[in-house]
């Protein structure tokens, strides 16, 4: 009887935390991909609350309309193998996405240079810890205050330090090989 007392106690208790989590967020794919602009020539598409893309000539991204400055961003992305994607976010340039412009929180476990592999920001910091993406869904969160920026992966802290770019600016996500996966996009803006 305690255990059917404790199973229900958790049962009742599941829908309030994950309401807390996404309180006050925007799901940036409610509207299926109307709130990006698609960028390069790779074959994005939506269904079922996932963006994909697997092929293309060029790197590409859905790049939000809106721009953000403080956030917090939760997403899930599944990788196949190979893969080549990321999550760019605080582009000074909307124009032209890149990883001296933008912040890349990197989703690349097979990067020649592991200092900017899957979890780290190349050019800005090195993955605090190693996690591989390739094959299954993980969770992110990105968390940009200030200079302040934090990134968790399968709730593994990868970046957690002061950088230099404070540019509001586009989210966008990014194609550049491989079976690549957005859902539960979800973008709460911080004071």
């Amino acid at each position: 009887m305690l255990r059917t007392i404790r199973t229900a106690a958790v049962a009742a208790l599941t829908p309030m935390v994950i309401g807390c989590a996404s309180l006050g967020s925007q799901n940036l794919l409610a509207e299926g991909l109307d709130g990006f602009e698609a960028r390069g020539n790779a074959d994005w598409s939506f269904s079922n609350g996932t963006a994909q893309a697997s092929s293309g000539t060029v790197v590409s991204f859905l790049v939000t309309k809106e721009d953000y400055q403080n956030f917090e961003l939760d997403l899930e992305v599944f990788v196949g193998d190979p893969h080549n994607s990321g999550v760019f976010v605080r582009c000074s340039d909307r124009a032209n996405l890149t990883v001296t412009n933008c912040y890349e929180i990197n989703i690349f476990d097979k990067r020649p240079d592991q200092s900017g592999r899957t979890g780290g920001a190349p050019g800005y910091f090195k993955p605090l810890a190693q996690v591989d993406a390739a094959n299954r869904w993980t969770t992110m969160k990105i968390r940009a205050k200030g200079a302040h920026i934090f990134v968790s992966m399968n709730s593994v802290t990868t970046i957690d330090s002061d950088g230099p770019l404070l540019a509001n600016g586009p989210i966008a996500l990014q194609w550049g090989e491989g079976d690549v996966r957005f859902r539960n996009v979800r973008i709460k803006r911080l004071d």
